[in-house]
């Protein structure tokens, strides 16, 4: 009643519509869609945690995490499982802000290369951000344009295939090449090659997979980091190997693995040296291995050298963590600059190796077992410091895949949702829950369900089997 005109605050929660023709205001669309679909540290390490819980490496116990991880473990998530919200919810964000860019771009005032450099970036986010939506929950919306409905049905399996393999194939001539970006961690024509080989796998097209694999390979970048314990450390992370990364930084948005993955009372590692720092937490939720996966290694593979099998307590005594699935992954060494939760090391969507055992594999898919592919398994195994495999070793293309998903856990344990993709593509995911002693494991559960909210909010929208 005593003001003299209405308050006219300036807005801080969104871009102006004329910030969007401008450098500054596409870059911050840009960085946004990034750190919503992949650049975040909560949301990585959510889709880190469930992704490999639902597998025959990983499980959890204790913490605020248990909630969700139990259902994750036993087979028992629904549509109102917290964590798919903000797998759906991360993604489409992500797309949302592809769009925006896109839709502005040409009126922008600025050079036609940064036009195309930004429309690139911006169709490859939004193609990342499609083909989690399809690991995870099958067909989604298309939604390619701010102009597009608020509620959309599914598209057909057929034509988000279609869409993520053409989009990608679209930005690789415009993204930089792998080592040019403007900063690390950004679009380059590496990453989407990489992406199209391994979506290509896990949809089974075979020769697709092995055509991208070699155009990666051909661009004479990316190489196997000597050491393999020292892959994931921080001081080590622009590496050659990693492709396709979440960068981390201890600011806020660090890599959180460590703090559940130390076991209670931790002091030494009298295998590694590794010593605690009063910087680093260690949470009331656990990661555990199965000693199913830990007694699996072959003997004297240095990969198993990252599991801590025994520790030395705060007290001085020494506890063993064998023979009760309890053995913990330090894959990601803790980082000696940690502040507080938050880890620097950086966590790879996809490196080399996985390039050179998914080419492995759709080659011994058409041909059957084959030099070529032994010779691309024994790279991965003389670095971890274990025998050649000969091609006589195997009388089938079932008997090699065997060996790969073995060499796969091995070398990808603790890594961002391979397992589950893996374990899925040879047909063993539900098999192996079973397996484990969880009987509510099903056949359809090989998709997630799309999340009760957005159910709720979208009646165009239709639920995956099962559900």
């Amino acid at each position: 009643m005593s003001c003299k005109k209405l308050l006219d605050e300036p807005v801080y929660s969104q871009l102006s519509p004329d910030k969007l023709t401008t450098q500054d205001g596409l870059e911050s669309v840009l960085d946004a869609a990034l750190a919503a679909g992949f650049y975040s540290g909560g949301f990585e390490h959510g889709v880190r945690n469930a992704t490999n819980w639902c597998t025959d490496i990983e499980w959890e116990t204790g913490g605020g995490e248990n909630r969700g991880a139990v259902q994750f473990i036993n087979f028992t998530w629904s549509a109102s499982t917290g964590e798919f919200e903000a797998f759906w919810e991360r993604n489409y964000r992500a797309i949302r802000n592809a769009n925006v860019v896109l839709d502005n771009v040409e009126e922008a005032k600025i050079t036609d290369e940064l036009k195309e450099r930004y429309s690139a970036e911006a169709k490859f986010i939004r193609a990342l951000s499609y083909a989690h939506l399809y690991d995870w929950f099958g067909s989604v919306p298309l939604r390619l344009s701010l102009e597009d409905s608020l509620e959309l049905p599914r598209t057909t399996d057929e034509k988000i295939k279609s869409f993520i393999e053409s989009e990608l194939k679209s930005v690789i001539p415009d993204l930089p090449k792998p080592g040019d970006e403007v900063n690390y961690g950004r679009p380059n024509k590496g990453g989407a090659m990489a992406l199209l080989c391994k979506f290509y796998l896990n949809n089974k097209q075979w020769q697709k997979s092995v055509n991208w694999a070699d155009s990666l390979m051909n661009l004479q970048y990316y190489a196997l980091y000597p050491n393999y314990a020292d892959l994931f450390k921080a001081e080590n992370e622009r590496n050659k190997e990693f492709i396709l990364v979440d960068p981390q930084i201890p600011n806020g948005n660090g890599n959180w693995f460590a703090n559940g993955a130390l076991p209670p009372s931790f002091k030494k590692d009298p295998k590694t040296g590794l010593v605690m720092q009063d910087n680093w937490n260690i949470w009331a939720a656990q990661y555990r291995l199965y000693d199913a996966f830990y007694n699996s290694f072959e003997s004297g593979d240095k990969r198993k050298n990252l599991i801590i099998s025994s520790y030395i307590n705060r007290a001085g005594e020494t506890v063993s963590l064998l023979n009760n699935n309890n053995t913990r992954s330090l894959k990601y060494w803790p980082d000696p600059n940690a502040i507080s939760n938050n880890h620097g090391n950086d966590v790879p969507e996809i490196r080399y190796a996985d390039i050179l055992l998914s080419k492995a594999e759709a080659l011994n898919e058409l041909n059957g077992p084959n030099q070529k592919s032994i010779d691309l398994i024994n790279q991965i195994r003389e670095r971890a410091g274990l025998n050649d495999f000969s091609l006589a070793q195997f009388g089938s293309t079932e008997e090699l895949n065997d060996a790969l998903l073995k060499e796969r856990s091995w070398e990808f344990y603790s890594e961002r949702a391979i397992r589950r993709q893996d374990l899925i593509r040879m047909g063993k995911f539900v098999s192996s829950a079973i397996d484990r002693g969880h009987d509510n494991a099903k056949p359809y559960m090989t998709l997630f369900p799309i999340p009760q909210k957005t159910m709720d909010s979208n009646p165009k929208l239709v639920q995956n089997e099962g559900y």
